[in-house]
């Protein structure tokens, strides 16, 4: 299977604009081959700026799924151009609103995932399963953002059977407790087109692609998997965001990486045959859960809410 990431600078609030975003690098994957592309976290509505709506504005930006007008869109598209696409937005359901991310093709939507780790907007409630499907002979599994981070979400749907992962994202370039992290200035983004090595150095260091770099390849690693991930380009709300999509093998190797400043994909041809050679695969079929099944589903209190989001 050839898959593709994409990478684009989202408008707040503007699905049709997002969405001929989406429609248009789908349809340059599908002619460089590619046999389903995925996008980032809520790359139809936006992501960053939600984090100060009330509920009754995150209601109105919120979809129902399958029935809302973006799910029939990405149908659409999926349909016009044969591929599946993966894409994210706010679902409303039973009262509730979600961070969702979906796998449509042109029959509808063969996966929905809800994030399991919500943080952007308190009136957002939390998922409560993990998401494993078949799609074009494989079997796929979604983890939005912060899911990927507590590494038992990437075990567990690994064990539940995915040998690909999709991990779509907003993420890189804020502040952490982590030495060297934090914003990149604005000034860099603005003079990009003059000096693209300034802001390519603001965005491979620890506050970008260094950071990606101390986790990514593991999660890929330790559970034997592809991943592909997506993170937007340029401003997401007011947040600079460092891209860098890509598309890692089981080896925790990067098989491909988006290295542009502009809306832009790229594509990777994944094989079977790595999973079962890599250590991944041998370190789960090792595995004594009899030891720590107990520890590991002991009751403990959760925080999710990153550092940037209490300053």
């Amino acid at each position: 299977m050839t898959i593709a990431v994409a990478q684009f600078e989202p408008k707040d609030g503007d699905k049709a604009y997002n969405l001929s975003v989406i429609r248009k690098l789908a349809k340059k994957a599908c002619a460089k081959g590619a046999d389903v592309i995925s996008f980032h976290e809520m790359c139809v509505t936006g992501y960053t700026f939600t984090k100060d709506l009330d509920r009754e504005d995150l209601n109105s930006l919120a979809e129902a799924i399958p029935s809302g007008e973006s799910t029939k869109d990405l149908t659409s598209i999926s349909a016009e151009l044969g591929i599946p696409i993966l894409a994210g937005l706010v679902e409303k359901a039973e009262g509730k609103l979600y961070n969702t991310y979906i796998c449509v093709t042109a029959e509808g939507v063969v996966a929905k995932y809800r994030k399991i780790h919500p943080f952007i907007n308190a009136h957002l409630s939390a998922g409560n399963q993990y998401c494993v499907f078949d799609l074009l002979g494989w079997k796929c599994g979604i983890l939005i953002c912060y899911d990927n981070n507590v590494i038992e979400n990437v075990r567990a749907t690994s064990l539940l059977g995915a040998e690909i992962i999709f991990a779509p994202h907003v993420t890189g370039c804020t502040p952490s407790s982590m030495p060297h992290r934090g914003y990149v200035d604005h000034k860099y983004w603005d003079n990009r087109i003059n000096d693209p090595v300034s802001l390519r150095l603001e965005f491979d260091g620890p506050k970008g692609r260094r950071w990606l770099m101390r986790w990514l390849p593991a999660r890929a690693y330790d559970n034997g998997v592809y991943y592909a991930f997506s993170n937007p380009i340029g401003y997401d709300g007011e947040h600079l965001k460092n891209g860098n999509s890509m598309i890692l093998d089981p080896y925790g190797e990067v098989l491909s990486e988006i290295r542009s400043f502009d809306d832009e994909i790229t594509l990777s041809k994944i094989t079977k045959d790595k999973i079962q050679l890599s250590g991944g695969w041998r370190y789960k079929n090792a595995r004594r859960p009899e030891l720590y099944k107990d520890i590991l589903g002991a009751d403990h209190s959760a925080d999710t809410c990153p550092i940037w989001m209490k300053q």
